[in-house]
C-alpha cells in the first residue's frame, strides 16, 4: 500500500495520543472543506484521501480499541457527507466545529 503520510504510514502516528490523531484528522478535513469552497474537487479530493488515511491508521492504533465506534462512526460520516450529499445531515460547520474540540484541547494539553 502507498501512504500519502509516508512516515506515519510506518508507525509513528501511533506515537500520538488520541487528541493529536483526532485533531490532524481534523487540519486535513478543513483543508477539505477549504478545497471545495474554492471549487478545487481535486484538491478537496486528495485532502479527503488523506483524512480517511489518517482515520484508518487511528482504527489501527490498538490503543484505541475502546474508540473504534466512534473514529469508525466520524470516517462513514465524513464518506456520507462529502461523497453521497450528506444523508445524515451534517454541515462543513458540523465538521469544523467537531474538529476543533480536538485541536483545542491538543493545544491546551502541551
Amino acid at each position: 500500500m502507498s501512504f500519502q503520510h509516508q512516515g506515519l504510514g510506518q508507525g509513528k502516528w501511533r506515537e500520538l495520543s488520541l487528541l493529536s490523531q483526532m485533531a490532524n484528522i481534523g487540519s486535513e478535513v478543513e483543508r477539505t472543506i477549504n478545497w471545495k469552497n474554492k471549487g478545487d474537487k481535486k484538491y478537496s479530493s486528495m485532502a479527503l484521501e488523506r483524512a480517511l488515511e489518517l482515520i484508518d491508521f487511528t482504527i489501527a492504533d490498538p490503543k484505541n480499541k475502546k474508540r473504534l465506534l466512534e473514529v469508525s462512526r466520524v470516517k462513514e460520516f465524513l464518506l456520507d457527507h462529502f461523497l453521497c450529499g450528506s444523508n445524515y445531515g451534517f454541515s462543513d460547520q458540523a465538521w469544523q466545529d467537531y474538529f476543533y474540540n480536538f485541536a483545542y484541547s491538543q493545544a491546551i494539553d502541551k
